[in-house]
C-alpha cells in the first residue's frame, strides 16, 4: 500500500499544505476579480498537493488514499476559515479541492510522460559534458 521515501519526502507536501494553512489565516486572500477563479485556485493548489502526496511513496493502485489525504485536509482547512474574520465555508470550495487532488493523482499515475517528467532529476552535474577531440585520434 505504502513506502516511505522517508521524513524527507514529506518536506514538500507539508510546506505546501502550511502555505494553505497560513493563506486560510488571512481575512483576504489577493486575486483577480473574475467569477469562479477561486475554484480553480483551489483546484490547482489541492492538485500539487495531491501530486506531492502521492508521489511521496502510494504503490500503484493506492492512489485514492492521497486523494483522501488530501480531501480530508481541504475539509480541515474549510472549517479553520469559519474562524477566520471575513472568510466563509463552501462545500464548493471542498470539492474543488478535492477535483483538483483526484485529477492530479489520476495524471500521475495513469500517464507515465508526466510521471517520468516529474520525476526527473534536476541535477545535471552528474553527468559527463560532450568530448570532442577537434584534432582528430592522430595528432
Amino acid at each position: 500500500m505504502f513506502h516511505s521515501r522517508g521524513l524527507k519526502g514529506w518536506i514538500w507536501p507539508g510546506l505546501v499544505a502550511s502555505t494553505i494553512v497560513v493563506a486560510s489565516s488571512c481575512s483576504q486572500v489577493a486575486g483577480p476579480d473574475v467569477p469562479g477563479i477561486d475554484k480553480v485556485e483551489h483546484a490547482l493548489i489541492y492538485g500539487l498537493l495531491g501530486t506531492l502526496v502521492v508521489r511521496n511513496g502510494f504503490l500503484p493502485g493506492y492512489g485514492w488514499l492521497a486523494v483522501l489525504i488530501v480531501s480530508i485536509f481541504g475539509v480541515s482547512d474549510e472549517w479553520h476559515q469559519s474562524f477566520t474574520p471575513g472568510r466563509s465555508v463552501e462545500v464548493a470550495d471542498w470539492l474543488a479541492d478535492t477535483i483538483g487532488a483526484a485529477l492530479a493523482v489520476f495524471l500521475y499515475a495513469g500517464w507515465a510522460w508526466y510521471r517520468g517528467l516529474l520525476e526527473m532529476s534536476l541535477n545535471r552535474s552528474k553527468t559527463t559534458p560532450l568530448q570532442c577531440d577537434i584534432a582528430g585520434p592522430n595528432s
